[in-house]
C-alpha cells in the first residue's frame, strides 16, 4: 500500500515499503561498491610492495597499520557532518548544510595539522616500540611522504559525507573506481620504475598513495563546483568564514565516533598480538580468516552509511514513520546480506582459505586446516559484526553516538577482549578461543545497539524529541 505523508517540515514523502527498499538499495549499492574498491586500494599496494622483498612488505604493513590508525580516527569527525548535514537537508536548511560541511573541512584540517608530527616521526616511534631499524627506516621514509596525503584523504571523507546526505552516492563510487585504477597505475610506475620513470621502491608507493589521495579530493570538488545543484549549496564560498557553534557540534558528534571506530579497529590489532603469541601457524591461518571477515564487513558498512543519511533525513523532516521505515529496510537488507556471507564462509572455508595458500609448501597443509575452522567461526562473526555496524549507523542518524560509544567500548573490550584472552590462554581454546570471544565481544554489542536504536523507535515522542 502506497503511503504518503507530510511531515512537520511540509515536505510530501512517499512512506510506501516498496519506496524505502528501493532507495536503501540504491545508495547502498554504490555505497558498498566504494568500500570494495577501497579495499581493493590497500590489498594493491601491499601486493605490489610484497614483491620488493620481506622487509619493503613489513614496513609498509606498518606504514599503512600507522597511516590508516590515524586517518580513522579523524575520520570520525567527517563521519559527523552526515547527520549533521542529512537532518539540515531534510528540514530544508540549506545555510545549516552549508555551515556543517564548511566546518567539518576546518576540524578535519586541523586535526590533520595536530597528526602530522607523529607520522613525521614515525621511524623514532616505530625504534621505541623494539621494530627492526632496517624496517622502521623504510616505514619512516614511506609516511613523511604519505602524511600530507591527510589533508586531502580527510577532506574527501567531509565531502562524500556531503554528497551522500544528499543521496547522490554514485559520484563516490566513480571516484573510487578512477582512484583504484590510478593507484594501481602510479604503483606499477614509481615502484617498480617504468615508462622512464625511477625505480623508488616503497617512496614510489608513498608518492603514488600521496597523488592519488589528492585526485580523489580534487574529482568531487570539480563535481560539486560543476553540479548546479550541488553548487547551490556555496559549500567553499568564504571558506575562512568560521563558525564556533557549529564546529563543536562537528567535534561533540565526531569525537564519540572516532573513538568507538578505533575502539573496534584496535581490537583486531590486539587479535592479531594475540594469535602471534600462541604460534606462527594460528598467526598465518588468522589473517586469512580475518581478510575474508574483512571482505565480507564491506556490504553491511556501506549500508551502515545508507541507514544514517536515510534516518538522518526522515528525522529531519520530523517524520517519525519514515524513519521506522528507513530503519527497518535498511536493517532487514543488512541481514539478509549477513546470513548469505554466513553460510557462504561456513560452506566453503576450506576452498576460501586454499586461495591464499601455496598448496605446494610444505606448512600449507598445516595452516588450511588451521584456517578452514577460524572462516566457520568468521561466518558467525560477520552476523553479529553486521548487526552491530548496522545499529551503530542508525543511531548515527538520529546523532546519538556519546552512549553507543560507552556501550561499544564495553561490549569490544570489557566482554571480548577480557572473554578471548581467557578463551584462549586459560581454557586452552587457542587461536579459536580468541576469535569466540570477539564474537561475544560483537554479539554484545549487536544486542545492546540495537536495543537502543529500537527503544527509540518505540515511542514516536522519544523519537522526536531527540535534536534535529
Amino acid at each position: 500500500m502506497l503511503i504518503s505523508t507530510h511531515s512537520d517540515t511540509g515536505v510530501r514523502t512517499d512512506n510506501s515499503w516498496s519506496a524505502h527498499y528501493r532507495a536503501s538499495i540504491a545508495l547502498g549499492l554504490p555505497f558498498v561498491g566504494a568500500q570494495l574498491a577501497q579495499f581493493a586500494i590497500h590489498a594493491t599496494d601491499v601486493l605490489m610492495v610484497g614483491r620488493l622483498g620481506t622487509t619493503e612488505l613489513a614496513a609498509m604493513v606498518l606504514a599503512a597499520q600507522m597511516f590508516f590508525t590515524v586517518f580513522i580516527f579523524g575520520s570520525g569527525f567527517a563521519n559527523a557532518v552526515v547527520p549533521i548535514v542529512a537532518q539540515a537537508e531534510g528540514r530544508g536548511d540549506r545555510v545549516a548544510v552549508r555551515r556543517a560541511v564548511r566546518m567539518g573541512m576546518w576540524a578535519v584540517l586541523g586535526y590533520g595539522a595536530l597528526t602530522a608530527p607523529l607520522l613525521w616521526h614515525a621511524e623514532a616511534i616505530l625504534l621505541l616500540m623494539r621494530q627492526q631499524p632496517d624496517v622502521a627506516a623504510l616505514a619512516g621514509s614511506y609516511l613523511k611522504i604519505a602524511l600530507w596525503g591527510m589533508f586531502p584523504a580527510l577532506l574527501f571523507m567531509v565531502l562524500r559525507g556531503f554528497l551522500s546526505s544528499l543521496e547522490r552516492a554514485g559520484i563516490i563510487l566513480y571516484v573510487t573506481i578512477i582512484v583504484l585504477i590510478a593507484n594501481a597505475a602510479l604503483c606499477y610506475v614509481f615502484i617498480y620504475g617504468h615508462f622512464g620513470a625511477p625505480a623508488l621502491g616503497i617512496v614510489g608507493a608513498a608518492i603514488a598513495a600521496l597523488i592519488v589521495n589528492m585526485l580523489s579530493f580534487l574529482l568531487l570538488y570539480a563535481y560539486i563546483q560543476f553540479q548546479p545543484e550541488t553548487r547551490s549549496y556555496e559549500i567553499f564560498v568564504r571558506f575562512w568564514r568560521s563558525d564556533w557553534p557549529v564546529l563543536w557540534d562537528v567535534f561533540k558528534l565526531g569525537l564519540p565516533i572516532a573513538v568507538t571506530i578505533l575502539a573496534e579497529v584496535s581490537l583486531f590489532t590486539v587479535a592479531s598480538l594475540l594469535m602471534g603469541m600462541i604460534g606462527t601457524v594460528e598467526l598465518a591461518a588468522h589473517g586469512i580468516a580475518l581478510q575474508f571477515a574483512s571482505i565480507a564487513f564491506m556490504v553491511p558498512l556501506g549500508l551502515a552509511q545508507v541507514a544514517t543519511v536515510r534516518i538522518g533525513l526522515a528525522h529531519g523532516r520530523r517524520d517519525a514513520e519514515g524513519i521506522k521505515r528507513a530503519a527497518i529496510a535498511v536493517f532487514v537488507i543488512g541481514c539478509g546480506f549477513a546470513v548469505l556471507g554466513s553460510v557462504v564462509l561456513a560452506v566453503f572455508s576450506r576452498e576460501l582459505a586454499a586461495l591464499y595458500l601455496d598448496t605446494r609448501r610444505p606448512d600449507a597443509a598445516q595452516v588450511l586446516a588451521y584456517a578452514g575452522p577460524l572462516i566457520v567461526i568468521a561466518g558467525a562473526f560477520q552476523l553479529v559484526d553486521s548487526v552491530q555496524a548496522l545499529a551503530a549507523g542508525m543511531l548515527r542518524g538520529l546523532k546519538d553516538t556519546t552512549v553507543p560509544m560507552i556501550l561499544a567500548l564495553v561490549s569490544y573490550w570489557a566482554i571480548g577482549f577480557v572473554a578471548a584472552y581467557l578463551l584462549a590462554f586459560h581454557a586452552g581454546f587457542g587461536g579459536v578461543g580468541v576469535w569466540y570471544g570477539f564474537v561475544l565481544g560483537l554479539a554484545a554489542a549487536s544486542v545492546s545497539l540495537t536495543w537502543r536504536f529500537f527503544r527509540f523507535l518505540s515511542s514516536e515522542r522519544k523519537l522526536l524529541a531527540l535534536p534535529a
